[in-house]
């Protein structure tokens, strides 16, 4: 279950409703969880706690899907399914396989993402993208500048903000995501210690050590 709780439909603002009607259909999500993507649907549920916070992160949706952008959908899906994986969230990375689909990219390409620095599937430019991502995802925005100068080589200073906002704004999803505990990433942490055999020694360490030589 998520770490907070869920908004039922008879408690959701008005903007809630709506969305609430097309992507549950009649269905209170909080007593019928499920969406047709095959998600629990507890992102929307949860969100709705803030009503201001759930429109401001839906609208954001409608920012990157706009016809306005100028960035090619293809490299814009590239940096949110590999900001999905780098920072660990099933959910982003898992519904993000199926919107790369949708812009184009080959399945060769999805399934290269976790290993893309050793696959051959790409060109320059995204190349580029992916690497840019994890540099804004795993090293806090820390970019060389060979990597930079790459995307300037063709990518307009438009198309780079976009591409960094959107990137980022899904570093942020994915991260709430995990601390949340929402859809695919209500998941038990797995760093836990794993008990010894009964009667071994509760320091491993000591089978080695100098003084017992």
């Amino acid at each position: 279950m998520p770490r907070l709780k869920q908004v039922a439909r008879k408690d959701a603002d008005p903007f809630a409703q709506k969305l609430y009607d097309v992507l549950f259909g009649d269905r209170d999500p909080v007593a019928e969880p499920g969406t047709a993507t095959g998600t629990p649907g507890n992102w929307w549920t949860v969100f709705a706690l803030v009503p201001d916070a759930f429109k401001h992160t839906t609208e954001g949706f409608q920012f990157y899907r706009s016809k306005n952008r100028k960035i090619d959908p293809k490299l814009r899906e590239l940096g949110q399914i590999r900001a999905g994986w780098a920072r660990g969230s099933q959910f982003v990375f898992s519904q993000h396989c199926k919107a790369s689909r949708d812009v184009g990219l080959s399945e060769a390409q999805i399934e290269a993402i976790p290993h893309w620095q050793v696959a051959d599937c790409w060109s320059k430019l995204e190349r580029a993208v992916l690497a840019y991502t994890d540099c804004l995802v795993l090293q806090g925005g820390r970019v060389p500048d060979g990597i930079f100068d790459a995307l300037k080589a063709e990518l307009s200073d438009e198309e780079i903000l976009e591409l960094t906002y959107v990137t980022a704004t899904y570093d942020m999803h994915a991260t709430m995501s995990r601390a949340l505990r929402l859809e695919y990433d209500d998941v038990d942490e797995r760093i836990v210690e794993v008990a010894p055999p009964e009667g071994s020694s509760a320091d491993v360490m000591s089978m080695v050590d100098e003084k017992k030589k």
